[in-house]
């Protein structure tokens, strides 16, 4: 096998390669609507003709959902699976879109070409980088390094509802010796990551409850509970002034970062003050005592997502609400439990509720423990070392703030462990209008998963 000649057919072969991404990205795959649901099936049609093409037993599976796409080349050497997802978030709003959402086109940017279109970053245009790349090994060497698992989804962008029971009815075949990701950002442009760990996700939406109907303020004002004012003070009560969580127990499962992940933080090329002020901001506002990407990284959070009640039309009704609602987030790390900490935030709220104020909870949403990336596996470093080759720079073991729940339900449902390689940048505007993916992100992500391949397989 001559990694070389690979990397050759792929800087030959680029052209070509982004005309396959443009014909991929003008599927209107929309997973949340049903509008678009033969869209989604066009979508896996054409990953399963492409993959059929360069020789892989590739095929539609139906769900109750979405189909899921899954693929197998079997040969010698270690047994991967790669997993991306295929369908892409709603274009709303469409005004804000300066060229058509799935009429995808390469733009000259001050920063370089990119490809402007849904999906171009999240999550086509990365799916395809390592497709891309088994084709060049294909067609010089005229198989695959080792063996490969193709796992495409077509429900990512909706929560994923058919992929738990998928992978449980199919774990044989889907378990493998580690899982390769490719929907991840790097942490500044042209640092090549692999993540180390994800934050989880607890989702909670309470409801406080103070009249029996909505009253006139003139003529309750003063003695009458007011649920808009007991939800602005019990929300006041999750944080201290240092912007630590004030929930008895929310810290219980969080660990420190080892010092040499920090150094690798610190050494990233990561600029605090444009990642601050593009969004508005002069400073950081979480936990006091942590930087930045500690904050974003590896440190848990209770963000306060809506909060609403009372009249919301224009002018004025002067009224004092039945009840005010209140929607949250919890980002969590390390061995927190979400079960418990949902108990913990409830308690929390309603130890505080003044007399004549009741509580009610939504009972229909899931939470995610934190993952945590075994990276004393020798394929971390062999990867990093890939990396670092490709790009002329060290390449980094970095955190998420985000979450993604398939790394932990490798763990979980196959007992696997998850490598999580990304060459989209912050800029991207995935899930917004104006989406890109730079053309130097799909050709460098293509080689590096060349030479990811090659140094696994050795």
């Amino acid at each position: 096998m001559s990694l070389d000649q690979v990397l050759s057919r792929i800087d030959t072969d680029l052209d070509a390669a982004i005309d396959r991404l443009m014909t991929l990205l003008r599927i209107e795959s929309i997973s949340t609507d049903p509008a678009f649901k033969a869209e989604c099936d066009k979508a896996a049609d054409w990953l399963v003709a492409d993959l059929q093409s360069m020789g892989v037993d590739a095929q539609k599976r139906a769900t109750p959902g979405h189909p899921m796409v899954v693929g197998h080349v079997r040969g010698d050497g270690p047994h991967l699976l790669f997993y991306g997802h295929y369908d892409v978030q709603p274009v709303d709003p469409l005004n804000l879109w300066k060229t058509p959402p799935f009429d995808p086109r390469i733009e000259d940017t001050p920063n370089g070409k990119v490809i402007r279109g849904r999906g171009s970053s999240d999550d086509k245009g990365q799916l395809m980088t390592f497709v891309e790349a088994c084709r060049a090994w294909t067609a010089v060497n005229g198989t695959l390094p080792c063996s490969i698992t193709f796992f495409f989804e077509g429900e990512e962008e909706s929560g994923s509802p058919s992929l738990i029971p998928f992978m449980k009815d199919n774990a044989a075949e889907l378990t493998s010796d580690i899982a390769l990701i490719c929907d991840t950002s790097m942490v500044s442009p042209g640092v090549p990551s692999i993540a180390s760990q994800l934050r989880g996700m607890l989702k909670d939406e309470f409801t406080i409850h103070g009249p029996r109907i909505d009253l006139h303020s003139g003529h309750y004002g003063g003695p009458g509970l007011n649920p808009l004012k007991e939800i602005a003070r019990i929300v006041a009560s999750f944080h201290d002034d240092t912007g630590r969580v004030a929930v008895d127990g929310f810290y219980d499962g969080v660990h420190e970062v080892p010092a040499e992940i920090l150094r690798q933080w610190e050494n990233s090329g990561f600029d605090e003050a444009t990642y601050l002020s593009s969004v508005g901001y002069s400073r950081p506002h979480g936990e006091a005592g942590y930087s930045t990407l500690e904050q974003q990284w590896s440190r848990p959070t209770l963000e306060v997502n809506g909060l609403w009640g009372g009249y919301q039309g224009a002018g004025s009704k002067t009224v004092i609400p039945a009840e005010a609602h209140c929607k949250i987030t919890c980002r969590l790390v390390g061995d927190m439990d979400p079960d418990d900490l949902r108990i913990k935030v409830r308690k929390h709220v309603e130890d505080r509720l003044s007399p004549d104020a009741r509580v009610t909870w939504d009972n229909d949403l899931e939470g995610a423990p934190a993952s945590v990336m075994n990276t004393d596996r020798p394929e971390f470093e062999l990867a990093r070392q890939a990396l670092s080759d490709e790009w002329n720079r060290e390449a980094v073991l970095v955190g998420m703030g985000g979450s993604i729940p398939i790394a932990g339900y490798f763990k979980t449902i196959l007992g696997m462990d998850a490598m999580l390689i990304g060459f989209a940048n912050d800029d991207d505007a995935i899930h917004s209008p104006n989406e890109k993916y730079d053309v130097q992100s799909f050709h460098k992500g293509i080689r590096s998963w060349a030479r990811v391949l090659d140094a696994l397989s050795r």
